[in-house]
């Protein structure tokens, strides 16, 4: 695809989330029109994009339809129609990520396959039929559960800790997982277009809200010494590589204690875990997703400043419209950014936006991201 700015193209987006209301943000930089598909009437991309479709993106006829009025066609959730978007292909049309590496991530099994059988470290698995062959692995346990397809955000898996937890496992085709002692998790992200050009960001630390089994704060850069960083770098492009993707892929992995990285899974879209990278990066990662699909020079993904992200959680037990105490409190603080997604309702642990923290040392970042997580809570009112 010839490099210009897109006055007369038409990007597909399959999701409205805030996601893809990040690329959409992208995209008007480069003058690109767009077209979303949703079921949500209110997504988060409603009232952005140039043409919103209300609609399912798990429908083939919709897909189909939808992606034929589009010139390239892209995702912000894998949790798509996989079948149109290979018949659009052979009907010509660009589609990135490609069909058939949003299938193989579709199912938790066919990843950790592919993660084997192309020599990417991983940790011990089995692929599970029904919860009575769960029974015939007993040294596995304990172990972790996980749905091969529909799971999401900490959905669809579950911690078996011994054979007499079978009766509560999850019901429907998973894999069960060797329970890793690890010692964070990481996330790299990074980029590979149709010449096969490849960048990464620098990795990042995650911490999770245990409760919700959902990133809280995420660390950039990694305090990992440099040499497992550049391991997991090297990694991640591996598998960028194997799976000759053409967009962003987010890798995200575990360290163990003595120090072996394992990945866990993957997702070929914009991630949770690069949202600092809009400021704390010279190109972000919805930049640098546009200029890989677009046949667009990469960007650079040199960091300016170390960063702490924020997840915007809803506080338990608050479900309506949604209210933002304490954000003109945060705003008066230097070096904060807030990204409110635009969703009008919260409920529980539902991302509404995020925040994200900049100074010129981590820890700095850090003391002032744990002052910001007091001051601001996602709270409901009546609704409207």
């Amino acid at each position: 695809m010839k490099a210009h700015f897109y006055d007369k193209l038409r990007l597909g987006i399959l999701g409205g989330g805030q996601l893809g209301r990040m690329l959409l943000q992208k995209a008007t930089d480069y003058n690109i029109s767009s077209s979303v598909l949703d079921p949500d009437p209110d997504a988060p991309c409603r009232y952005l994009t140039d043409d919103f479709v209300q609609g399912s993106f798990n429908d083939f006829d919709t897909v189909y339809n939808f992606g034929k009025n589009t010139d390239i066609l892209t995702i912000e959730i894998e949790h798509v129609n996989v079948d149109a978007l290979s018949l659009l292909e052979k009907e010509g049309l660009i589609v990135f990520p490609q069909a058939r590496i949003i299938s193989l991530v579709q199912d938790k099994g066919s990843q950790k396959v592919f993660f084997r059988t192309h020599g990417i470290p991983t940790a011990e698995f089995h692929l599970i039929d029904s919860v009575e062959h769960i029974g015939r692995y007993a040294a596995m346990f304990p172990c972790m559960q996980k749905l091969r397809k529909g799971g999401y955000d900490g959905r669809g898996v579950m911690k078996l800790n011994n054979l007499s937890d079978i009766g509560s496992a999850l019901i429907g085709p998973s894999i069960i997982e060797k329970l890793i002692d690890f010692e964070r998790e990481i996330s790299v992200i990074v980029a590979r277009n149709q010449k096969g050009e490849t960048s990464a960001y620098p990795p990042v630390d995650m911490e999770f809200n245990k409760e919700a089994n959902l990133v809280e704060y995420l660390y950039s850069p990694t305090t990992l010494e440099e040499a497992t960083a550049q391991e997991a770098i090297k990694i991640a492009l591996k598998v960028a590589n194997e799976l000759q993707i053409v967009g962003v892929l987010a890798v995200e992995m575990f360290i163990t204690k003595d120090r072996k990285i394992l990945v866990n899974e993957i997702a070929p879209r914009p991630h949770n875990s690069g949202h600092q990278t809009i400021e704390a990066n010279i190109s972000s990662q919805y930049d640098q997703h546009l200029r890989a699909i677009l046949g667009l020079p990469q960007g650079s993904t040199q960091m300016i400043k170390p960063s702490v992200m924020i997840n915007l959680l809803g506080e338990p037990e608050h479900t309506g419209s949604a209210i933002y105490d304490g954000l003109e409190k945060v705003l008066a603080i230097e070096g904060v950014y807030v990204h409110l997604y635009g969703k009008k309702f919260t409920k529980p642990f539902r991302k509404m936006g995020h925040i994200t923290v900049l100074d010129e040392t981590l820890e700095a970042a850090k003391l002032k991201a744990v002052k910001i997580k007091k001051m601001i809570k996602v709270l409901s009112g009546p609704d409207e």
